[in-house]
This record gives structure tokens, sequence and C-alpha cells, in this order.
């Protein structure tokens, strides 16, 4: 299990002036700060697919950059199965299995020198890496582009390779940032059926999408962040309660009812 408490982040500003219209009035810039993030609390058990939804620039991506470690919280807590991530962060990093919607892979390298080289950065042996590649290669459908360099991937064979990337030391937990964004039917398909099978082996997994359908048809709950706050947090069943049954219209309520 993953469990966010009350975290928050906040940037120096270091020319207001320069600063959009839009920027100015965000009621997260407070002085020289922005407050990117100012409370977001949830929480993800084992088995889990939870979807975090909200508009562009409410914090979702540097919510998911904190539990990743990639970024420090200015305050808050992150736990995966009772360890405090925050306080150890190399422990965390062996738990956690994070795709970010920005890490390139390197072009020079096949795919499979990618995935091997995340992978023995994480300790995997080598027996075991290979066995991996190929478990991960075949669930992926990567077997016809994974030892091509990827400098002349396509963005499903890039994505692809970055989630294997990001699993190959069979993580507690998997945080993906927007993973099917810029793919076709087929290779969203095949991230989609992978993200059940990781559920049904008792991964939780946080996803962001735009893509409500998605969310519908694989999460179990839903977390909504509004400038930089929790404006939901509850079961998918409680959230499509919020009007007819439609998801856009209770995000849309969700929405308005936090400004």
């Amino acid at each position: 299990m993953i469990e966010i408490k009350g975290l928050a982040k906040k940037f120096v500003v270091e020319n207001v002036k320069k600063l959009s219209e839009q920027e100015k009035q965000d009621p997260r810039l407070k002085g020289r700060f922005f407050h990117s993030v100012e409370d977001v609390s949830f929480h993800c058990e084992q088995g889990q697919v939870l979807g975090l939804l909200g508009p562009n620039g409410a914090g979702k991506t540097t919510t998911l950059r904190m539990l990743s470690t990639a970024i420090k919280p200015t305050a808050g807590s992150v736990s995966i199965n009772g360890v405090d991530i925050l306080a150890e962060p190399l422990v965390a990093r062996r738990k956690i299995g994070f795709l970010s919607g920005s890490t390139g892979l390197y072009g020079r390298l096949t795919g499979r020198e990618n995935i091997e080289y995340f992978g023995r950065l994480h300790g995997v042996s080598e027996a075991e890496l290979k066995q991996r590649i190929n478990e991960l290669a075949d669930l992926l459908d990567m077997h016809s582009f994974l030892d091509r360099r990827s400098e002349s991937f396509s963005t499903g064979m890039k994505q692809k390779t970055s989630i294997a990337r990001a699993v190959i030391h069979q993580p507690e937990v998997v945080i993906l940032d927007e993973p099917t964004t810029g793919l076709d039917i087929m290779a969203t398909q095949t991230v989609l059926d992978f993200i059940r099978r990781l559920k049904t082996q008792g991964t939780p997994v946080i996803f962001s999408t735009h893509h409500l359908d998605e969310v519908d048809e694989l999460c179990d709950k839903v977390t909504v962040i509004d400038k930089g706050r929790t404006c939901f947090d509850g079961s998918l069943l409680d959230f499509k309660g919020l009007s007819s049954g439609s998801m856009h219209e209770s995000f849309l309520t969700t929405i308005k009812g936090a400004e």
C-alpha cells in the first residue's frame, strides 16, 4: 500500500513580473513562492488501480514526481507498506516503478540495452534480467523492435520500452504519468492490458490521465486534484455517483465544487 498525507511543494519564483496574467491570478502564487501542491492526500491498496485526475496545471505531475523522490516535498508524508520513503529515498527507489512524462531513452542504445541498464542499476542479476526482459517483451509486444536503436522508435515503441524499464526490478508500487498519451489504439490497449496484469499481481498502480474512459475501464479509486489540493478521493462508484453516471459530468462537478 502507498499512503500520501498532506503533501505540499512550493517553488521560488525568480521574477514575478515575467509570469503570464493567468499565472499571476493563480491563488497558489503567494509573494515570491508558487505553491504548486498545497495539500494532497490519498492512498492506494494492494491490487488497486488509482486514477489521478485534474486540469492542466493542477499539480498532478509535481505530486507524482514527489512520490518518485525526484523532488523533495515542502511538507507531508509518503509511505509504502509502512516505510517512510521521504526519510529513506534510496529504499523508496527500489520499491517504486516510475514512468515520467518527460524522461527520454538513450537513443544510441537498443530497447533491450536501455532496459538492461536500469535493471543493473536496481541490482537485478544477469540471469533474472534476461528472463524478465523476455517476459516484458511478451507482455508489451516488443520483440519486433527490442534490439533496434531507440532513436528510431515510434512513440508507441518508446513508451513500451519506458514502461518495461520502469518495472524491470518488480517494484512494490507502479506510478505512471499519462502512460497512453500519443499512442495509437493498439499500443494503448497493450499498455492498458499491462496495467490490468499488474493489478492481478496485487501491485498498486497510480496513473494520471486525461482519458476518463481509461479511468472508467481500469480504476478502483479516483483522486481529483485542482489548484494543488485534493478535491475528491474515493471509489470509482462514488465518483460516478456525483452525477448521473457520466465520468465527464462527475469530473466537472468536482472541479466546480472546489472553486
